[in-house]
């Protein structure tokens, strides 16, 4: 395992496209509709993205074809835009983004986004999905904070509402490419290193909260995570630094 740890200069960078995504995620709010597909979205994403001098991360990493990660109702992570896959009033929409500036400086979110009116216990899920997000960060924000205190905190708020936390994909460290060391997991395993969390870690924390089982299946296109029993699921993310004063959100 190799961390690579940032400067307060490389931070505040990261945080220049931090904001991107958290001020295109504001928009969205408003602009996003039923009726649309999921590749009006994308292109969306990436027009407003690059307007502002900066690069949709995701497009050709691994070779993933396009700038966003659209993931609807059962689809956890790694949804795929497409003309033909429709927001339908009632879905959940999970939009995940990178956002570079030539080739460094990587910030990572991911909102989940409500249209319309939805049953109950989806709100449920995405609320708690948010809380999870939010206690994770309290936790690595706790002087001497280590790894199993975001794992610990973001998996006991979800279990108590009998729900299931993804273990087959994590948050991670950030900053110099979309994906670094650390492994930043939503539950607490035997296996995982619960280091001392320390200034200069970018990490991502990101949530991956399902309905009901915590099992998930990839799909043919070798992107696309189901939940095993296609029920739905959550995914809320932030960008963290940590410095000589603390914690820092680098995506708001």
């Amino acid at each position: 395992m190799m961390i690579e740890l940032k400067t307060q200069s490389d931070m505040d960078r990261i945080h220049e496209n931090g904001i991107i995504i958290r001020t295109l995620f504001d928009e969205l709010e408003s602009w996003m509709e039923p009726g649309m597909s999921t590749w009006d979205v994308n292109q969306f994403c990436e027009n407003y993205i690059t307007q502002r001098g900066a690069f949709p991360s995701c497009k050709g990493f691994e070779g993933y074809p396009a700038g966003t990660c659209i993931s609807i109702n059962e689809q956890v992570i790694h949804g795929i835009p497409h003309k033909d896959k429709i927001i339908k009033l009632g879905d959940i929409v999970s939009i995940d983004i990178v956002v570079d500036k030539k080739g460094n400086y990587f910030a990572d979110s991911t909102r989940t986004f409500v249209m319309g009116d939805i049953p109950e216990k989806t709100a449920l899920l995405v609320n708690t999905t948010r809380e999870c997000l939010d206690l994770g960060i309290r936790a690595a924000e706790k002087p001497g904070a280590r790894m199993n205190d975001i794992s610990s905190a973001v998996f006991e708020h979800a279990n108590a509402q009998h729900f299931g936390v993804v273990r087959d994909f994590c948050g991670h460290g950030v900053g110099f490419g979309i994906h670094e060391d650390p492994n930043v997991p939503n539950f607490v395993s035997p296996y995982a290193s619960n280091m001392k969390l320390r200034e200069g870690m970018v990490l991502a924390i990101e949530p991956m909260i399902n309905m009901g089982t915590h099992k998930i299946k990839v799909l043919r296109d070798g992107w696309t995570v189901l939940t095993a029993d296609r029920k739905p699921s959550a995914h809320f993310e932030h960008t963290i630094g940590i410095t000589k004063n603390g914690l820092e959100i680098l995506t708001i």
